[in-house]
């Protein structure tokens, strides 16, 4: 589910945050991908008449081919994807996912009358929400990966929460998810439509949470608490308190201990025996992977491998998975490259206070104009490849 209303709610209080990008914005970047997100994508997306791709024997395909050729188009972009699957889920999450049962519940009723009478729209939309990410999706998914050469990881507990650590130890540039709490786990960017669909021409958005913080004139903690207001995965919220005035209470009183000793209790209930601070908890402290001890390699495509899996277990066509599998090797060639801004470093600054004389001014201006001039080479030598 994520934070319910956090991504407008950004939008109108902290604007400049927000970045639109194109993918070749993110050539030689290491992204963390939230893997079962990811998943969840391609059961929605990749169907034909309405249903998710099968195998003659039965089996969903969707999922596979959504992975397959979305890495690969990645891959080709000069991104370097690490996957993240989630773990156990935390204690707290439980009553969210009776919730969830409840509404899968409720789907299956509405889809049947649906069947009965026909309305196709209807069938298509309550399927839908049927869709669940099963361990055998995450398992097959696990094997494409390594047989492509992609690594990925298993966190202990929540995906977002091991993504926002491997960003923070300095592993990746970002986290990848449709999910806005990977922003409450305290990830510096995170990245929504990456791995969405191309038919959708979805600008990349590009979130930055520093500045999220700033514009809003809140903190780390004080932004937990907003979130927890606004409705998380992990307890429930306040009754009759909005996005807009959540935020106004958060910054007004600065807590939501403060906010409970000053809002009327008869129009704003609380829930009973509410959660809110070991939901904090959980997001200021989350169980994650040591993101020091990360090792990510990206290796070549096992070719016979995939074509074992792909095309003898799962009937995609042979001719396609060697495509993809050429398309891999490519890419490969080409990441070696790297990204321009890691070639130079400028390094020592100048205060604004202080003026610059003439022998050190002409010092700078000789050192811009040779970066410059590498940067001119580097960019003759590209266009030479």
């Amino acid at each position: 589910m994520g934070i319910h209303g956090l991504a407008k709610l950004i939008a109108d209080h902290a604007p400049s945050s927000i970045k639109e990008q194109d993918i070749k914005n993110y050539f030689g970047r290491k992204i963390a991908i939230d893997a079962s997100m990811c998943i969840y994508q391609f059961l929605i997306a990749v169907r034909q008449d309405g249903n998710v791709l099968q195998n003659e024997d039965g089996e969903t395909t969707s999922h596979l081919m959504g992975m397959f050729y979305r890495t690969i188009r990645m891959l080709e972009g000069g991104i370097k994807p690490v996957y993240v699957f989630d773990g156990k889920p935390p204690q707290l999450k439980s009553g969210e996912l009776e919730k969830r049962g409840e509404r899968r519940a409720e789907a299956e009723k509405l889809l049947a009358q649906a069947q009965e009478a026909g309305e196709q729209e209807n069938i298509d939309k309550f399927s839908k929400r049927l869709v669940k990410v099963t361990k055998q999706h995450n398992e097959e998914c696990k094997k494409l990966l390594t047989l492509m050469g992609v690594p990925y990881i298993e966190a202990p507990c929540e995906a977002e929460a091991s993504c926002a650590a491997l960003v923070k130890s300095g592993k990746v540039y970002a986290t990848a998810t449709e999910d806005m709490d990977g922003l409450t786990f305290g990830t510096t960017v995170l990245l929504r439509h990456l791995t969405a669909s191309e038919a959708k021409k979805l600008p990349i958005q590009e979130f930055h949470f520093s500045r999220i913080l700033q514009e809003m004139g809140v903190t780390h903690q004080q932004f937990i608490d907003l979130c927890i207001l606004l409705g998380c995965d992990y307890c429930g919220t306040i009754k009759g308190i909005g996005p807009k005035r959540a935020i106004d209470l958060i910054k007004q009183h600065g807590s939501i201990e403060e906010i409970l000793e000053n809002i009327d209790p008869n129009k704003h209930p609380a829930p009973e025996d509410w959660l809110y601070k070991e939901a904090r908890g959980l997001f200021l402290e989350p169980e994650v992977i040591d993101g020091t001890t990360v090792d990510l390699k990206w290796n070549e495509p096992d070719e016979d491998g995939l074509i074992q899996f792909m095309c003898a277990e799962k009937q995609f066509s042979e001719d396609r998975i060697r495509n993809g599998c050429k398309k891999i090797m490519k890419s490969r060639q080409g990441s070696t490259q790297g990204r321009l801004d890691t070639f130079f470093t400028v390094t020592g600054s100048i205060s604004s206070k202080r003026k610059v004389g003439g022998k050190q001014k002409q010092k700078i201006l000789n050192g811009h104009c040779l970066l410059c001039f590498q940067v001119l080479v580097l960019m003759q030598y590209c266009l030479a490849e």
